[in-house]
C-alpha cells in the first residue's frame, strides 16, 4: 500500500518521465472534476487541496521509507511529490462552466509545473537536499506555487473566450 501511494497510484512506474505521468494523472482529476461539478470551484478547489495533503502526507510520513526501497534520493518512481505540487498549481485557477477554461487553466497550469519543477528556481533547488520526505515534497511545492502564480497571471491576462 505504501507503494501504491508513494508512487501515485503507479504513475511512477510508467516510462521515461514518471514525474510527468504523475503530473497528468492530477490534470486529468482537475478535468474530471471540472466536467462532474460543471466548474463549481468550491469542488475544483477542495479536490485540489485534498490531492496535495494527500501527497504531502503521503511523501512526509512515507520518505525514509521511499528512499531505502528505491535505493537513491528522491527517488524517481515517488510521484506523491508532484501529485502534491501538481494540486497546488491547478488551486483556485478561474475556471467556471466553460469547458475551454478548464482545459486552459489545466494546460497552463500542468505546462508551467513541469517547467518550474525540472528547472528547480530557488530555493527548490536548495531546499531538495532536506532529508527524506521533506526533500522529496518541498521543491515540487515550490514548483507548484511558482506555477499557480504563473497560471494566475496568464488566465486572468488572456482569458479563454
Amino acid at each position: 500500500m505504501r507503494k501504491l501511494l508513494l508512487t501515485g497510484l503507479g504513475t511512477g512506474y510508467l516510462p521515461v518521465a514518471p514525474g510527468t505521468w504523475g503530473s497528468a494523472a492530477v490534470a486529468g482529476v482537475f478535468l474530471l472534476v471540472a466536467w462532474a461539478s460543471g466548474g463549481e470551484q468550491a469542488w475544483l478547489t477542495g479536490s485540489m487541496l485534498a490531492l496535495a495533503l494527500a501527497g504531502s502526507g503521503t511523501c512526509l510520513t512515507w520518505g525514509g521509507f521511499a528512499e531505502k526501497a528505491f535505493g537513491r534520493k528522491d527517488p524517481s518512481q515517488c510521484t506523491a511529490d508532484e501529485w502534491a505540487g501538481q494540486a497546488v498549481a491547478l488551486l483556485l485557477l478561474p475556471a467556471g462552466p466553460d469547458v475551454r477554461r478548464w482545459l486552459a487553466a489545466a494546460g497552463v497550469a500542468f505546462l508551467a509545473f513541469r517547467f518550474f519543477d525540472i528547472l528547480k528556481p530557488s530555493p527548490a533547488r536548495r531546499l531538495q537536499r532536506l532529508r527524506a520526505g521533506w526533500g522529496i515534497l518541498v521543491d515540487d511545492l515550490i514548483a507548484g506555487v511558482y506555477a499557480n502564480l504563473v497560471a494566475q497571471l496568464l488566465l486572468r491576462l488572456w482569458p479563454a473566450t
